[in-house]
């Protein structure tokens, strides 16, 4: 078999299990729609937690240094507050451990951003990611859509990113929850992070804002944004949040940080240094904690110490 053959095979393999990855996709979308018209609380029922243990809560934090000093971070110098409350640390810990991480690109038909441009911001991460770690790719539209499935093989991702299309409208919230339903809810006690590659416009999904929001929290996992210009320059619908609104509550509500798209590059070194080098988990046993209820959560630092987790611990 000569060379153009073999690369007309691999291609038509690639589509092949991108056609068969797309009907999972299309139908789980559906679903999840179906469910979240049933109500938030409804679809808690009945699943294990992952935010606790024994009674217990472990939360995912970053922890640095402002002088980025390598010295170790200690509970002595950290401070826990559930619904305002101060709370005894019992473990903090540093977790080197891999992580999964989900790219869910935005390559709706208006996103301000070519497909080479999407392209470019997923590509980095194939080459930045730690031994161990996996990532997976997923494009939206109306439809989330697997891209590349979980693999640390750079060229494979690279080849998968030739995928990408632009059409439709964004359901970002309906593919976040896809994302966090089939994807990462089936790999508790492990790094979980979504890099939302968006300006975090929705438009048309069952799933609200809140739900999508609360569900990120309740299974602890942290939100990173490569951020996209507004391609709605402020102007939307006022029953729902603002693009930029969207990315902010997101991000500061699990813990992550926000990077711009015309910088891929250093948004991809930082989310996955700081995901092995800076990551923590702090553990404790809360006092009063009403029973059904989210709570807020707030975790701070000594002076020159800069944490970050997320915002509210939901009910189990």
């Amino acid at each position: 078999m000569n060379q153009s053959q073999s690369l007309q095979t691999a291609k038509n393999r690639t589509a092949e299990s991108f056609c068969g990855a797309r009907s999972r996709w299309a139908l789980l979308v559906a679903c999840i729609g179906l469910v979240a018209l049933c109500g938030l609380a409804l679809a808690q029922a009945g699943r294990r937690p992952t935010g606790s243990t024994e009674g217990g809560v472990l939360v995912s934090v970053m922890a640095r240094r402002a002088d980025n000093a390598a010295a170790a971070i200690t509970a002595k110098q950290l401070a826990v507050f559930d619904n305002g409350v101060e709370q005894t640390i019992r473990n903090f810990t540093p977790d080197p451990s891999p992580a999964r991480i989900v790219l869910l690109v935005d390559n709706s038909l208006t996103i301000r951003a070519d497909v080479e441009k999407l392209e470019k911001a997923a590509r980095e991460f194939a080459y930045e990611i730690f031994e161990g770690d996996k990532l997976l790719i997923v494009g939206y539209d109306e439809e989330a859509e697997i891209v590349s499935d979980w693999t640390d093989d750079a060229k494979s991702i690279e080849t998968s990113l030739k995928l990408f299309r632009k059409k439709g409208q964004p359901h970002l919230f309906d593919a976040a929850n896809a994302v966090i339903e089939q994807a990462l809810r089936s790999a508790p006690g492990q790094k979980r992070v979504i890099v939302v590659i968006s300006d975090g416009l929705d438009r048309g999904s069952k799933t609200s804002f809140e739900q999508t929001l609360a569900e990120l929290q309740k299974d602890d996992i942290t939100v990173y944004a490569v951020q996209a210009t507004d391609r709605t320059r402020g102007a939307i619908r006022r029953d729902v949040p603002k693009p930029k609104q969207v990315i902010d509550k997101l991000v500061e509500g699990t813990g992550g940080s926000i990077f711009s798209i015309d910088d891929p590059s250093t948004a991809a070194k930082m989310i996955c240094d700081e995901l092995r080098k800076n990551r923590y988990v702090v553990s404790y046993v809360p006092s009063s904690a009403p029973f059904g209820e989210a709570r807020s959560l707030l975790v701070l630092g000594d002076e020159g110490i800069t944490v970050r987790a997320k915002t509210a611990q939901q009910p189990n």
